[in-house]
């Protein structure tokens, strides 16, 4: 890998309300704006291929790994570029801990490296506020590159 990071937060959201908004492919543009377009099924499905537009406009694909009670696998690569991410999801109290993780490779990862910094605490960021929550209650990150 080219490039590792994590990040965790405390939303104010339960655990299924986290995992429907990750488990909804063709809203993911609404809130990675990364993502312009995704086109294929409305549900999640493991190992189905869905059509991704990224920014600045290249093709590629974005497909669900695996979906565990208390984890998301994703992958999504474009020409020169893969990334493997995962979300963890468990129950904190009356909240529910999220934690982003992922890895990048491939030779336009190496050149886009310095543009994503901090982005799986950007990430989210933008999850808390999809959720209604614009500030999440707790931070813990860890940029590894």
């Amino acid at each position: 890998m080219i490039s590792e990071q994590s990040a965790r937060i405390r939303v104010a959201a339960t655990p299924e309300q986290v995992r429907a908004v990750l488990l909804d492919p063709l809203s993911l543009p609404e809130w990675n704006p990364a993502f312009l377009r995704i086109h294929g099924r409305p549900e999640a499905v493991i190992g189905e291929p869905y059509r991704l537009i990224v920014r600045p406009g290249l093709s590629g694909t974005f497909d669900y790994v695996s979906i565990e009670p208390g984890r998301i696998d994703t992958r999504w690569s474009v020409p020169g570029f893969t990334e493997l991410g995962s979300w963890r999801i468990q129950p904190a109290g009356a909240a529910t801990e999220v934690e982003h993780a992922f890895g990048q490779e491939g030779p336009l990862a190496a050149v886009l490296a310095p543009a994503y910094r901090s982005v799986a605490r950007i990430r989210l960021t933008r999850l808390a506020a999809r959720l209604g929550h614009t500030e999440p209650s707790s931070w813990q990150s860890n940029g590894l590159h």
